[in-house]
């Protein structure tokens, strides 16, 4: 049994240290992204807590214990398994390994956490929290910029929401070691340390999280004191602690809240210079017109369209922004972003039947959990209802900002919320609510075969994360190069030569290493397009397309490109394919123009110029080419009309096209 407690004493201290460790580490530079870097640390952290796991049951000293919302995570690995053999393999694989390291954590979660271990794991939460909300006060106030992200403040994370996103989830945490503390050093160090994750949380203005704050901080938070007053030691302070740890707590709050940022990208923001301005400030903006929402909006409206479309068989697991452009509003020819912003939608877009499953199970399963905390009075629901209590307030902010985030695609929030699960899971075994399985002895051979499994889980894990990371070396360092050449001003200056060949090497050995890689490739081909250089821009663009074959805006990309070239066989190719996703998108119809203007049909492409100008629907290729076209065609009216309207849409642009037979020469693409 000894053996059996040290294994399961690593195994949670594994996972509270990966929880620790994922938000406070940061990629120094920008040749990593910051999620690839905490997806490594948490993928090698839950298998190598699955094997301390485990290894107590290969020498049979306990049973594994179970819980039936781990089904939950694995029929949605299940159906990421199938939906690679019909849907887009790569993101469903993806998909499938996030669902297993899910799983794998909840199990990890069910056996290692017994009720004495729970504060390792609220420090190594909150400690994670705490860790992130300094980087992020620092970025603030400071301008700090030790890490490559996007708008500050944003912590160790590319984005400050979805470092947000995840402080807010670790409060709970922070307030419980509060409300537990009995020495008066460590009430007054905890005081100021929760009031630190609450101003950074204010200075990221980050509206979902700042929504969970306020329901943590007027309801969930008073509501728990109340209901499990006698089981917290803050019931037996002194009453000079009690007013140590609220003024401490209150003044934190005020005093660094009120200090000014010393960012100049934040001050230009105009959203408030201070925390607590910026929190208040965005707060009350929240309203239905918000440009923000009304984008979500967009994104949402489609994602119903594919719900309707595939209500139960889903798009396949991880291929929403694969299969998305094909159910965007009419006109639409740009992805409004990678994810849905609302992790419910996406889960029953892709997933289907299995995804309303997985939801009711998960909303069922935390009503009965509350029932239960709340209406317990048995000895034993009072030692379990403030852990369970923690774990739900936690919970009911991480489905908050589920709303219009998707914090289950982020490894740190993603992994919060698998060990939130396995944390109540476990303490629902304990109370013997629901149906909790009959424990089985593991045979040997299968729990030695699991070790056998996570060991050759891990070297794979190496072996992506090896190739992921040489992958977005390769990348972003051709990026950083076509940005630097493009900055010039010159770009097809000839010093610039080795540097292009540079480039070139390494998209093409980073495209050899992932093809995959949506976020990141298209840029290069954007700059090649705007030098000139179609026939290298064509090769990566069309790379992109055979993994996301129905990015509009890509295929016109692609088409000009090879017009250009005098590939008119190629270019027609793609804008059929285009025509059949949308007919009615900006960069589509001035194509369609340009390629019927080439190709001599004179009068299709005016008819296509007149109907566009007719619907207000047009872009200054549009009526540039319309223009050229116009003349050669003796079409005086139509060439003063888009000769008027390209003098008033984009005065600062040169004169228009002049029609001549052969390839228009652009310079600039649409991507």
């Amino acid at each position: 049994m000894g053996e059996r407690n040290d294994a399961a004493v690593a195994a949670a201290t594994m996972l509270a240290a990966t929880i620790f460790l994922a938000p406070a580490l940061g990629a120094r530079d920008e040749l990593m992204l910051q999620d690839t870097l905490k997806s490594i640390v948490v993928a090698f952290g839950a298998l190598a807590a699955g094997i301390a796991c485990f290894w107590p049951f290969a020498r049979r000293h306990e049973s594994p214990k179970w819980h039936s919302a781990m089904w939950l995570p694995l029929a949605l690995m299940a159906y990421a398994l199938g939906s690679m053999t019909w849907s887009h393999t790569y993101l469903a694989g993806v998909e499938a390994i996030r669902w297993f390291l899910f799983a794998l954590i909840v199990f990890v979660g069910i056996n290692s956490f017994t009720r004495e271990r729970l504060p390792w794991l609220a420090w190594g939460v909150f400690g994670g929290g705490l860790v992130a909300s300094v980087w992020a006060a620092m970025q603030f106030w400071f301008d700090v910029t030790w890490f490559p992200q996007g708008p500050a403040p944003a912590s160790t994370f590319i984005n400050r929401n979805f470092f947000a996103e995840f402080a807010i989830c670790t409060l709970p945490f922070g307030a419980m070691l509060l409300a537990r503390a009995r020495k008066s050093q460590l009430i007054a160090l905890l005081a100021v340390a929760n009031a630190v994750v609450i101003v950074a949380v204010l200075m990221t203005g980050t509206r979902a999280a700042l929504i969970a704050l306020w329901l943590q901080l007027l309801v969930l938070f008073p509501y728990v004191a109340i209901r499990f007053r006698e089981q917290f030691a803050f019931d037996k302070w002194s009453d000079v602690s009690r007013v140590v740890a609220i003024g401490l707590l209150f003044t934190t709050v005020l005093g660094l809240g009120m200090l000014p940022t010393g960012n100049p990208a934040i001050e230009r923001e105009g959203r408030g210079l201070t925390a607590l301005e910026r929190g208040l400030g965005r707060t009350a903006s929240i309203a239905p017109g918000d440009p923000s929402l009304a984008l979500r909006m967009v994104m949402w409206k489609a994602t119903l369209r594919v719900i309707e479309a595939r209500p139960l068989s889903g798009v396949g697991a991880g291929a929403w922004e694969s299969e998305v452009p094909l159910y965007q509003e009419p006109g639409a020819q740009l992805e409004t972003d990678f994810y849905v912003h609302n992790e419910f939608l996406q889960l029953i877009a892709e997933y289907g039947l299995i995804g309303w499953a997985f939801l009711a199970g998960l909303l069922a399963w935390f009503y009965l959990a509350l029932k239960s905390s709340v209406l317990d009075r048995t000895e034993a629901g009072a030692a379990e209802g403030p852990w369970r209590s923690m774990v739900l307030c936690s919970l009911a902010s991480f489905m908050v900002v589920s709303q219009v985030g998707f914090p289950w695609r982020m490894a740190a929030t993603g992994a919060l919320f698998a060990i939130c699960l396995g944390v109540l899971a476990a303490s629902d075994n304990r109370l013997r609510i629901g149906l909790v399985p009959r424990e089985k002895v593991l045979s040997r051979g299968v729990a030695y075969g699991a070790i056998a499994s996570l060991s050759l889980a891990a070297a794979l894990a190496a072996y992506i994360s090896l190739r992921a990371a040489q992958a977005e070396q390769k990348l972003v360092t051709a990026t950083l190069i076509a940005f630097e050449i493009s900055a010039s001003g010159a770009p097809n200056d000839a010093r610039w030569n080795g540097r292009k060949q540079e480039m070139l090497n390494l998209a093409r050995e980073g495209i050899a290493l992932n093809p995959h890689y949506r976020k990141i490739t298209p840029l290069i081909g954007d700059e090649l397009g705007r030098w000139g250089h179609w026939r290298e821009a064509v090769t990566i663009w069309e790379s992109v397309l055979a993994s996301r074959p129905n990015i509009v805006v890509i295929m016109t990309n692609a088409a000009r490109g090879h017009l250009v070239m005098g590939n008119v066989n190629r270019a027609q190719a793609w804008l059929d394919k285009a025509l059949a996703i949308q007919p009615k998108a900006k960069s589509v119809l001035s194509l369609q123009v340009l390629l019927l203007g080439y190709t001599g049909q004179d009068r299709r492409a005016l008819d296509v110029v007149r109907t566009a100008i007719a619907d207000n629907n047009y872009d200054f290729d549009l009526v540039n080419f319309g223009y050229a076209i116009a003349v050669r065609a003796g079409d005086q009216e139509l060439a003063q009309q888009a000769f008027r309207l390209r003098a008033q849409g984009w005065p600062q642009m040169a004169q228009p096209t002049a029609p001549a037979a052969s390839p228009p020469q652009m310079s600039a693409s649409k991507g």
